[in-house]
C-alpha cells in the first residue's frame, strides 16, 4: 500500500515498504515516521503489541533504512496525514549508515554536494512535486489550445541568444553547440503546424553566479504563426493565470509544507500591468537607479520593478540593440523591437521574454550580418521566409525561474533536481 493511499485502508491491516524518516519514543512505545515517496505516516509500535525483537528493531533503526512495516490503519487527527499505522510487525531491508542530512542544520554547501539525499527532506520534496504539477500544466495548457508539441534539437549549429554564452561541442570534427533555445526550429514548425511550442533542456554558458542562474535549464516556448507582439503578451497572461491556478488548486499541502504565503499567488489574474521600456527607465531613474536610454535591465533592475507591482509586469518595446538579431523592429520607431518581457512579482525578475519575429527575408540577411553571424549556418531558417513567409510571434518561459517565483524560494538551485551552475556539475 503507498502512504498515499492510507485514508482508503482505515480499520484494515496493511504492510508498508518505505524508508525510516525519524523517530521517537515514549515509555513502552516507539513512533517511527515512515515515508515512502508519496507520503509520511507514524507508525506505533508499543511493546504489549509486538514482539521483544521488532520492539528491540523499532528502536534502534536508524534514519533512512529501508524496510516493511505491517499494522492496521487507524484515524487520529493528532498524526501525521491524520492517520497511523498500529504495527505488528516490522522487517528491515537494510539498516542505513550513519545518515549525512540529520535534522539540524546543514549549510548550503555541504547540501548540495548530498543533493541526491537532499531531495529525500520534507521541503525539497514539495518543491519537486510542485514543479512536476507545474510542467503539467504547461504542456495541459497549450494541448487545450490546439498547440502541437514538437521537439527541437538540443545539438545546434548556430546561436540564438548570442554568442558569448555558447556551450561548445566537438560533432564528429565539426563545431556544434548546446541548444540556448528551441526558438529558431519553432519557426518552421510553426509555418508546417501553426500553433506550436517545444520543452526541453537549455544551456547557457554564463559566468555567473546570481540566484537567478543556472547553465542547465528548462523552457518551454509556444510560436505562433499570424501573431503579432499583442497576441503573443495576451497568450502569455493567460498561460501565467491558468498556470498559477493550477498549481494553487493541485499543490495545498506542499505549499503548506514551504510555509509560502498564497494570498500573493491568488492575485495573479489577468490582465497585466503594461510599460513600454523608456517608462520603465523612468521609474527606474525615480526609485534611485542610474539607469539611461538603451542599457539592459539586470537582476537589480528587475527586482525594483517587479517589487512596484502585485502582478506580473509586461515591459514591452526594448532598444532593439538590447535584443537578438531575429527581433522584428517597430514600423513606428525603428530604435525599437517588437518585444516584450514578462517580470514575476515580488521581485523575481523575468520569467518570460519573446515577441514578434523578422519576417522580411532582406532585413533579417542584414541583421544576420550586423550581428556578425555565419550567414550560411542560417540558410534553413532564411528559408522561412523565402517560402511563404508569415507574421510569427513566441516567447520562451523558463520553469526554474517560475518555480522560484511560485515557491517564494532564495535561490534558483532549489528549483531542479540537480542544478548545473558556474561551480557545480557535482553530482
Amino acid at each position: 500500500m503507498l502512504i498515499s493511499d492510507i485514508s482508503k485502508h482505515d480499520g484494515k491491516s496493511v504492510t508498508l515498504a518505505g524508508w525510516a524518516y525519524n523517530k521517537r519514543s515514549s515509555g513502552k512505545i516507539r513512533f517511527v515516521l515512515v515515508r515512502d515517496g508519496t507520503g509520511i505516516t507514524q507508525c506505533v509500535f508499543s511493546q504489549k503489541d509486538v514482539s521483544p525483537e521488532v520492539f528491540d528493531l523499532a528502536d534502534k533503526i536508524t534514519q533512512e533504512s529501508s524496510l516493511y512495516v505491517t499494522g492496521t490503519v487507524r484515524k487520529d487527527e493528532r498524526a501525521p496525514g491524520g492517520y497511523e499505522l498500529i504495527a505488528t510487525d516490522l522487517k528491515l531491508i537494510q539498516m542505513a549508515d550513519n545518515y549525512p542530512i540529520s535534522p539540524k542544520e546543514h549549510g548550503i554547501d555541504f547540501l548540495m554536494s548530498n543533493r541526491h539525499l537532499w531531495l529525500r527532506s520534507r521541503r525539497q520534496h514539495a518543491i519537486i512535486l510542485i514543479r512536476a504539477q507545474l510542467i503539467k500544466a504547461m504542456r495541459d495548457f497549450f494541448d487545450n489550445q490546439g498547440f502541437i508539441l514538437v521537439d527541437t534539437p538540443i545539438l545546434t549549429p548556430a546561436a540564438v541568444e548570442g554568442t558569448t554564452t555558447l556551450f561548445e561541442v566537438e560533432y564528429f570534427g565539426e563545431k556544434t553547440y548546446l541548444t540556448q533555445s528551441g526558438q529558431l526550429y519553432n519557426e518552421p514548425d510553426a509555418a508546417a503546424f501553426n500553433k506550436v511550442y517545444c520543452f526541453g533542456p537549455t544551456f547557457r554558458a554564463e559566468k555567473s553566479k546570481t540566484r537567478r542562474h543556472l547553465t542547465e535549464f528548462w523552457m518551454i516556448e509556444p510560436e505562433v504563426a499570424f501573431a503579432d507582439l499583442d497576441d503573443i503578451i495576451i497568450l502569455g497572461e493567460d498561460f501565467i493565470s491558468y498556470i498559477i491556478e493550477r498549481v494553487l488548486t493541485k499543490c495545498p499541502e506542499q505549499f503548506k509544507v514551504l510555509e509560502r504565503d498564497i494570498s500573493k499567488l491568488e492575485k495573479i489574474k489577468k490582465p497585466f500591468p503594461r510599460i513600454t521600456y523608456a517608462e520603465a527607465v523612468e521609474k527606474l531613474n525615480q526609485a534611485g537607479k542610474a539607469v539611461k536610454w538603451g542599457d539592459d535591465f539586470g537582476g537589480d533592475e528587475e527586482t525594483v520593478l517587479s517589487n512596484l507591482y502585485d502582478k506580473p509586469l509586461v515591459i514591452h518595446r526594448y532598444p532593439a540593440e538590447c535584443k537578438a538579431f531575429y527581433m522584428k523592429r517597430d514600423p513606428n520607431d525603428d530604435r525599437l523591437a517588437l518585444g516584450a518581457d514578462i517580470l514575476a512579482s515580488e521581485g523575481y525578475g523575468e520569467i518570460v521574454g519573446g515577441g514578434q519575429r523578422e519576417d522580411d527575408l532582406k532585413t533579417l540577411e542584414k541583421r544576420i550580418k550586423e550581428h556578425k553571424l555565419p550567414k550560411q549556418a542560417f540558410e534553413w531558417y532564411l528559408d522561412v521566409r523565402r517560402y511563404g513567409t508569415f507574421p510569427h510571434s513566441g516567447f520562451g518561459l523558463g520553469v526554474e525561474r517560475t518555480l522560484a517565483w511560485i515557491c517564494a524560494l532564495p535561490h534558483v538551485r532549489e528549483t531542479i533536481p540537480y542544478p548545473r551552475m558556474l561551480e557545480k556539475v557535482y553530482p
